[in-house]
This record gives C-alpha cells, sequence and structure tokens, in this order.
C-alpha cells in the first residue's frame, strides 16, 4: 500500500496550483499576454512549492500513487486549457444531478432514448452509403467512433452493437461511471467501448486524425465556446471523416416547444435543462464548420411526438435538426480513396488472411 505522505504532497501540489490560478484570473483583467505570462511563472512556481513540500516531508514520504500523480497532471493540463474550453461548469452541475438516471427508460432521459430511433439509422445509413465494403451483422465493424458527451452512454452502445469501435467522453466522472457500470453487463460491448472522463480538448494533443467519425448527440447546445469545440472536432478527426451533430435550432418555436412545453408544461426534461440564448441555428452551425474546414452534407428536421414518445423525420428545421458534415482534405495532403478506405484496407486484409 502506498503511503500518507504521497496523498498529502499531491494535494500540496493541488493548492499551490489553486493559488497560482487565482492570481493569474486577477492578472488577467490586464491583458491576455501579460496573464498567460503570469500563468507560466506561476506555474512554475507551483511545481517548486511541490519539489520544496516533497523535500520537507521526504524523511517520512512514501511513493506517490499512480492514481495522485495522473490526479495532479489533470490538474495541471486543465489549468492550461481553461482560457480555450468548451465545457460550461454551470451545465455540468445541470447533469450530475441526473448522472444515476441515464439507463431510466421512462425517466429524464426518456426523449434521448427513443432519439436512438432515428439518430441511429442516419449515422450507419450514411456511413455505408460512403463505404463499399461492410459485414452482415457488423455493418461498422473497423470504425472508429468518438463520441462527445456520451453521458451514460445511450448512443455509444447502439453503435458498438453495430461494429463500431467507440470512445465515449464526457467531463462528469459521475457519467462515466454509470456508461462503465452499463457496457459491463454485456461482454461484446465491453470489448468494443471505452470510456473516459475528459473534455475534447484534453484528447485533442494524443488523438489527433485518429477518428474516423465523431458523433455530438444533443451536445453543442451546452458547450461554453462552439467555435472551439468544432475546432477540437476537426483536429482529432480524419481527413474525409464524419461529424455529426443533432441539437436545437434557435427560433421563437423552439423556444415554446423546447423550453414552455417540454420544461415547463410537460416535463418531458428537468427544468432548467436548456437555455434559449444557447439554442444553435443551422446556419450558423454551418458557417462554423465550413470556417474549419468541413463540408456539410446533410441537414435534416426532427420532431418529437410527446403523446407517442416518438421522434420522425420532417422537412423543417424550425425545432430539432440533425446535420452531417465532412472534413475536407487539406490542401496538398492526399486525399485517401473514401472516408473509411482505411478501415476497408484492414478488413480487406483480415478477409484474405481468414481465407488462406
Amino acid at each position: 500500500m502506498w503511503g500518507g505522505g504521497g496523498g498529502a504532497a499531491a494535494r500540496a501540489l493541488t493548492r499551490a496550483l489553486g493559488r497560482r490560478r487565482a492570481a493569474a484570473a486577477l492578472l488577467g483583467a490586464a491583458g491576455d499576454d501579460h496573464a498567460d505570462l503570469s500563468f507560466q511563472s506561476g506555474l512554475r512556481g507551483a511545481l517548486q512549492s511541490y519539489s520544496w513540500e516533497i523535500q520537507l516531508k521526504s524523511s517520512s514520504a512514501l511513493p506517490v500513487s499512480l492514481r495522485e500523480i495522473k490526479s495532479s497532471m489533470l490538474t495541471v493540463k486543465r489549468l492550461f486549457s481553461t482560457s480555450h474550453s468548451s465545457v460550461d461548469s454551470k451545465e455540468m452541475k445541470k447533469f450530475q444531478l441526473l448522472a444515476h438516471k441515464w439507463w431510466d427508460e421512462e425517466g429524464e432521459y426518456s426523449a434521448l432514448h427513443s432519439m436512438n430511433d432515428i439518430r441511429v439509422p442516419f449515422i450507419r445509413d450514411t456511413l455505408l452509403n460512403m463505404s463499399s465494403n461492410y459485414h452482415l451483422g457488423n455493418p461498422l465493424s473497423g470504425v472508429k467512433i468518438l463520441d462527445v458527451g456520451c453521458g451514460g452512454g445511450l448512443l455509444s452502445e447502439p453503435l458498438g452493437r453495430l461494429g463500431a469501435s467507440v470512445t465515449g467522453i464526457d467531463p462528469l466522472e459521475d457519467n462515466i461511471r454509470t456508461a462503465d457500470q452499463h457496457k459491463s453487463f454485456d461482454p461484446v460491448l465491453a470489448k468494443r467501448i471505452q470510456y473516459r472522463s475528459s473534455s475534447l480538448e484534453e484528447i485533442v494533443e494524443e488523438c489527433m486524425e485518429t477518428f474516423d467519425v465523431i458523433v455530438a448527440s444533443e451536445v453543442v447546445e451546452h458547450v461554453a465556446d462552439l467555435e472551439t469545440f468544432i475546432k477540437c472536432c476537426s483536429q482529432v478527426l480524419k481527413p474525409e471523416g464524419s461529424l455529426f451533430i443533432t441539437t436545437i435550432n434557435k427560433t421563437q418555436l423552439s423556444y415554446v416547444l423546447g423550453i414552455v412545453v417540454a420544461e415547463k408544461i410537460l416535463g418531458i426534461v428537468p427544468e432548467g435543462t436548456h437555455e434559449w440564448e444557447k439554442f444553435v441555428p443551422p446556419e450558423e452551425l454551418q458557417r462554423l464548420l465550413e470556417s474549419n474546414g468541413f463540408s456539410v452534407k446533410t441537414v435534416n428536421g426532427m420532431l418529437y411526438n410527446p403523446l407517442s414518445g416518438s421522434w420522425s423525420w420532417m422537412e423543417s428545421t424550425s425545432v430539432n435538426y440533425a446535420m452531417h458534415a465532412v472534413k475536407s482534405v487539406a490542401q496538398g495532403q492526399s486525399s485517401p480513396t473514401g472516408a473509411l478506405s482505411e478501415m476497408e484496407r484492414e478488413q480487406s486484409s483480415a478477409t484474405a488472411g481468414a481465407a488462406m
């Protein structure tokens, strides 16, 4: 077992970083460059303080546990990304209260459960139309999907059952615990899906151009910085990879139906779940996507019927809508034969090997 000295040292680092972060925040009013310089010097000071406290306690401190080291490093990483984070702390507090209710099909997330009836086929069929090689029963075999804001795994699991290799990320640890627990009931899903408590920004460096597909379903209306969110999506997506988004338009009708009716009258979702000011018109989302290297291919309207508890497609995008965009190939970069070309080559090699 690890001794208590390591835990105390890790806590000392967190306290020191907290003090430095507060000082950097105060200096931020004087200008971004000044704040960045102050933060960098502050971080060095915090690490020096950490080293100093380690030395003071060296006679009694035992090695720091791996969990404590990772926790301290995550604190440092989040301090660096704070000024450009898409995570909204107020939104996290809302979902924290419901983290244990994701898999209650009659509860607060019942509308998301029923949304799978149209969003999963939309993702599946779009990808299959872009590919000429797939396996019956596991049509998305070999496809690497990132589910951003995965919550309890409501969308990750059906995508995993289609054969995809899914990584689900969510900044709330309680959501990830719920998702991990539920997938453990199915040994197949346990192998195909991995969950991480992380924001999108925190995985960019290690996951550059890693994923064939990104899904962000009912997420963008909750982020703090939509442009940063889209940029990060582009960074972790392979060239000609697909991005699927479902969200809510910013119209008078969406306010009436999405907030007044859904939250205040019918209670389909908990009151306060949505803020109309953060709803995103499809024109604005398309502009952001195109300015960050995406080409929008499809925009479909969605309609929820509270009487039947079911979703359907519609022409109008005045309330809910789904969008599919493809990441363009940068100039000077060789173009793959298709969005799933690498996956198809892997499948062909595996099939040929099995036949020999």
